[in-house]
């Protein structure tokens, strides 16, 4: 059996599904005090000062932190039932959808969030690693379970989950340099659809 590894943010899909979920799923409120409290980081962010490893979970603290659990995987499920369709690149698609139909353990890999990523990778029947939010008394602490899911851990992460040994080979798919570590540990690694 083979591992096929992809990043979702930009691979999978056209659009930064992150920002997109954040913008849908939180209230007026929490987006424009979030706005106000974190826009320094952002113009650090536009300014290519800091990387969004260092950002995501600040938004996500603001987005999240002492949310009811339910009601927003409730909001994760529709946004993975009716917003991600439109924003799959269907050529990746096919390339996911080929590795399956070949017997391939398919694992989406991600910095995005468990709370839409999870039921959409149900939904297609594949495997998931990414950024989760962590939960206390039925609510969102706004922190992360394991860290923000990129670069380097990224790579830990699916070989602490998926031993490479028990694979005859690997693929990985990416975009961006928070994906490289990953695509290092395939066999056959592919930057934005080209073979590397």
């Amino acid at each position: 059996m083979n591992l096929a590894l992809f990043d979702f943010d930009g691979t999978l899909t056209r659009h930064d599904m992150y920002t997109r979920f954040v913008i849908y799923s939180a209230s007026p409120l929490r987006l424009v005090l979030g706005g106000i409290m974190l826009s320094p980081l952002f113009l650090l962010y536009k300014l290519k000062l800091i990387p969004a490893r260092k950002l995501r979970p600040l938004v996500s603290y603001f987005a999240f932190a002492g949310r009811d659990k339910k009601t927003v995987a409730a909001i994760g499920r529709k946004f993975a039932g009716s917003i991600i369709q439109h924003s799959i690149r269907p050529e990746m698609l096919e390339t996911l959808l080929n590795h399956k139909a070949n017997g391939d353990r398919v694992v989406l890999v991600s910095a995005s969030l468990d709370i839409y990523l999870r039921p959409w990778c149900e939904s297609i029947g594949i495997g998931l690693i990414c950024s989760e939010m962590s939960v206390k008394r039925g609510q969102y602490t706004g922190r992360y379970v394991a860290g923000d899911c990129n670069s380097e851990l990224k790579a830990s992460l699916v070989q602490a989950s998926y031993p490479l040994d028990d694979f005859d080979e690997v693929f990985a798919y990416g975009d961006t340099n928070e994906d490289l570590a990953m695509l290092a540990i395939a066999d056959y690694a592919y930057m934005n659809g080209v073979k590397v």
